[in-house]
């Protein structure tokens, strides 16, 4: 597929919002190797090749095994998450799905259990940039491959 456009030049205000928001996150106190688990999930729900190839090559680069990466799509039946990340995950799908209704009372009081009311917020601003993020890569159709994750210490 051909990119559409450079959306980020075409809006470059919007854009700037966006990456404040994420830059919010990153400094949230919610965990990076967190954040980045979620990132990909929802992407991966979403289709977004631009994004999943993002976020995986992020996770790596933080040091995220394979094996966790590999088993993100199946992260209910697979021993090596945490109650918290599990918790953070059922979230994010729930509020990816949006359309299959609104989101469980029973999640979101799971959720609750492992996360306080700031991190629970910042856990659905976090969800809902990606999949904005998501919406606007496929959308305009960026390109999955081009990206390099940035070193991370």
């Amino acid at each position: 597929m051909k990119p559409r456009m450079e959306y980020w030049k075409a809006s470059p205000d919007s854009y700037k919002a966006m990456m404040a928001l994420d830059a919010y996150l990153r400094r949230s106190g919610l965990e990076k190797p967190l954040l980045h688990m979620i990132k990909l999930r929802a992407s991966q729900m979403n289709g977004c090749a631009y994004c999943i190839d993002m976020h995986w090559k992020d996770a790596r680069a933080a040091g995220e095994s394979e094996q966790r990466l590999y088993g993100l799509d199946a992260w209910r039946e697979a021993p090596y998450y945490t109650d918290r990340e599990r918790a953070a995950l059922a979230w994010t799908e729930a509020l990816t799905n949006i359309t299959d209704g609104h989101v469980p009372d029973a999640v979101y009081e799971a959720t609750r259990r492992h996360f306080s009311d700031k991190e629970l917020a910042d856990l659905g601003w976090a969800v809902a940039a990606i999949n904005a993020w998501n919406r606007i890569a496929i959308a305009f159709r960026s390109e999955a491959g081009s990206y390099r994750a940035p070193a991370h210490g």
